[in-house]
């Protein structure tokens, strides 16, 4: 009838992927922040020192560090100091893929780099070869532990990571090949400077995947609501 009240169906609650980069500012509103801030920092400084571990097993660096430990040993600077230069260089690339920075990717930039620079002071270069392995596997494994305790916490890829997404959706290519292309390109880079390939190299890049992914279903806080409103269940 004209004129009369039509009812109005509610509105369906805003719905959120798992692992979408959010906004700076719905960061800020994200439920239970403190807990994903913690949850963030610890996964980020285990990152950092599982990274110095394989660097002092002697058996070579992850994919990146044989970039910075190149750059590091012909700059002078520790190889922490050339994370966090590589990092703030990556973050400028971000600008015209139109990738978000947040918290995590501040954060990730300077924190891991810092975290290098402390286990390569505090741990010993390994003297033998059970030593080495060892430390190289147990490397690996904090590693992958602590990327998915990081990306669990929900807040923001780090420069490399938003690098290769933004790439993959710009050149509209699956992030996987995107990521093995560049990852190949700074290997060899890196090698080719002098920096440290070896078999924890290649352990690193086989392992890490299945690490995460089995450790990331334990760590994941889900986002439940920003900035007060009420998400409904990821599709």
């Amino acid at each position: 009838m004209r004129g009369a009240a039509r009812e109005v169906p509610p509105a369906e609650p805003r719905r959120h992927a798992r692992l979408d980069n959010l906004s700076l500012r719905d960061q800020l509103g994200v439920d239970r922040l403190p807990r994903r801030l913690v949850q963030m920092m610890l996964g980020l400084t285990g990152f950092g020192l599982s990274l110095a571990m394989l660097l002092r097993s002697g058996l070579g660096g992850a994919p990146w560090d044989v970039l910075h430990a190149a750059l590091a040993a012909r700059s002078g600077a520790t190889v922490g100091t050339m994370s966090i230069t590589v990092s703030f260089v990556l973050l400028l690339i971000w600008i015209p893929l139109r990738e978000r920075i947040g918290i995590g990717t501040v954060s990730n930039a300077i924190w891991v780099g810092v975290s290098i620079d402390l286990g390569m002071w505090l741990l010993p270069a390994a003297q033998s070869l059970p030593a080495a392995l060892a430390l190289m596997l147990l490397g690996v494994l904090i590693n992958g532990i602590s990327g998915a305790v990081y990306i669990g916490a929900q807040l923001g890829a780090g420069a490399r990571d938003g690098l290769m997404t933004g790439l993959g959706r710009v050149l509209s290519r699956p992030v996987g090949p995107v990521r093995i292309v560049l990852e190949v390109i700074v290997l060899v880079s890196g090698w080719l400077l002098g920096g440290p390939l070896g078999l924890g190299t290649v352990v690193y890049a086989i392992a890490l995947g299945p690490v995460i992914q089995l450790t990331l279903p334990r760590v994941l806080v889900p986002v439940r609501s920003v900035r007060g409103e009420v998400l409904g269940p990821a599709r």
